[in-house]
């Protein structure tokens, strides 16, 4: 177990050295983004989605480079606004049109001069607690690949999970598959 946990951190530092300026921004210190999602009704890894459901997010995040214990990340303030329509495997969707505001952190745990690949956690407010989230409290998890088309702008693919992380008897999450850009300035 030692040489596992000396070796990824050698890993970490191997990848935390790469670059002097952040992955996600380059020499900037501001980006915008705003990203699209399309809700799944199943697990967002395991088990892999099987059921796309009639639910939407339209996420809107600025940010500013940081560093997460060495490694390259970005703080960000989240607003974004849930829209559900009709009804599917049992969830009355139009019922979960909601707004949130969370803040978090991306990590960037591997990258080069074209991609990145990154990790999120955070945590917020949605507007109203319902029958899915028992709680306005959220906290949420996000992996994240990118790929820089310039010096300002990238491409995002991403999976995001919003949880009450079980503090309220229902805990259903809401889970997305997206896609976004963004603007570094």
């Amino acid at each position: 177990m030692k040489k596992i946990a000396v070796s990824f951190l050698a890993i970490l530092t191997t990848f935390s050295a790469q670059a002097e300026t952040n992955p996600f921004m380059g020499d900037y210190q501001n980006q915008v983004a705003f990203h699209l999602g399309q809700g799944v009704n199943s697990g967002i890894i395991i088990p892999p989605p099987t059921q796309f459901v009639p639910f939407y997010l339209f996420h809107f995040q600025y940010s500013q480079p940081t560093t997460f214990f060495s490694l390259p990340a970005r703080q960000s303030i989240n607003v974004a606004q849930t829209l559900g329509l009709g009804d599917r495997y049992g969830w009355h969707w139009k019922d979960y049109t909601i707004p949130m505001i969370f803040l978090s952190e991306d990590i960037a745990l591997f990258y080069n001069e074209d991609f990145y690949f990154s990790t999120g956690i955070g945590v917020g407010l949605q507007a109203q607690q319902n029958k899915r989230l028992g709680a306005k409290l959220l906290f949420q998890f996000k992996l994240i690949g990118g790929y820089h088309i310039n010096e300002t702008t990238s491409l995002e693919l991403f999976i995001q999970h919003f949880s009450n992380a079980n503090t309220a008897p229902e805990n259903y999450s809401y889970a997305f598959y997206g896609i976004g850009v963004t603007y570094n300035f």
